[in-house]
């Protein structure tokens, strides 16, 4: 079986083989998101803790958190959930075989572990060494607690830019860079602009508060003119009746 373990604190991943049958029966019953002793693969792996995250069969089936059974199984699934591929048409389900999220080692090629608890030893090319992350957080809100910045502090001067050098370089000699759009940023014409949005809204509500005023005054209009039409209408009814009689 394969086992590939990931360390976010250095950012490596690691990709060991390990057949020793009697010493993955640990494994055994064993779910998705559940802690494990990594003790079984060696000596230098005492005291290393691991959490599952996902795994797959030796057909290439992942594994699906919430089935509960070893065997594999077929799921109607939609659009958005693991193991289904979206489709172009709308609401449409189409049912899938997926492995449960119980651990049976006699099916499973791959197993994928994050470690959550470093052990005594250094393990070579996971956890002696640090892989700088590529790229760095977009949103102002993430680069100011990743630096400890204060709201006056300026966010765009602390983004992590990665260099191009596969690009010509600039006309100084320097090698291009990229940075990402910062999401979030409130800047004065961010601010000019709600301001503005604000002016606009304010003056629609006014429009309309106007409108329906002169509206309601000429239906009153239109109302006291039909009265006025219907009492002298009445009054010289009676006035030919009078007359008449």
């Amino acid at each position: 079986m394969k086992f590939n373990l990931a360390y976010p604190y250095t950012g490596c991943q690691k990709q060991i083989e390990f057949n020793d049958e009697k010493k993955l029966k640990v494994l055994n019953d064993k779910r998705l998101s559940q802690l494990v002793e990594l003790d079984f693969l060696g000596d230098e792996w005492k005291g290393y803790i691991a959490k599952i995250i996902s795994g797959s069969d030796k057909d290439g089936f992942a594994m699906k958190q919430g089935v509960l059974t070893t065997g594999r199984v077929r799921l109607l699934l939609k659009a958005g959930q693991k193991c289904f591929q979206s489709w172009k048409r709308k609401g449409e389900r189409r049912r899938r075989s997926v492995r449960g999220c119980v651990i049976d080692v006699h099916f499973l090629s791959v197993l994928c572990m994050k470690i959550v608890r470093k052990g005594e030893a250094d393990i070579p090319g996971l956890t002696d060494i640090v892989k700088p992350r590529p790229l760095g957080p977009k949103r102002a809100s993430k680069i100011r607690k990743m630096f400890n910045l204060s709201k006056k502090d300026d966010v765009r001067q602390y983004v992590i830019r990665k260099q191009k050098p596969n690009r010509p370089l600039r006309k100084d000699g320097s090698v291009r860079t990229v940075a990402p759009k910062i999401q979030r940023l409130i800047t004065p014409e961010r601010l000019q602009r709600k301001r503005k949005l604000r002016a606009l809204r304010r003056k629609r509500f006014e429009r309309s508060r106007a409108s329906k005023q002169d509206y309601l005054r000429l239906l009153a209009k239109i109302r006291r003119e039909r009265a006025e039409a219907r009492r002298s209408s009445r009054s010289s009814t009676r006035i030919s009746q009078a007359s008449s009689s």
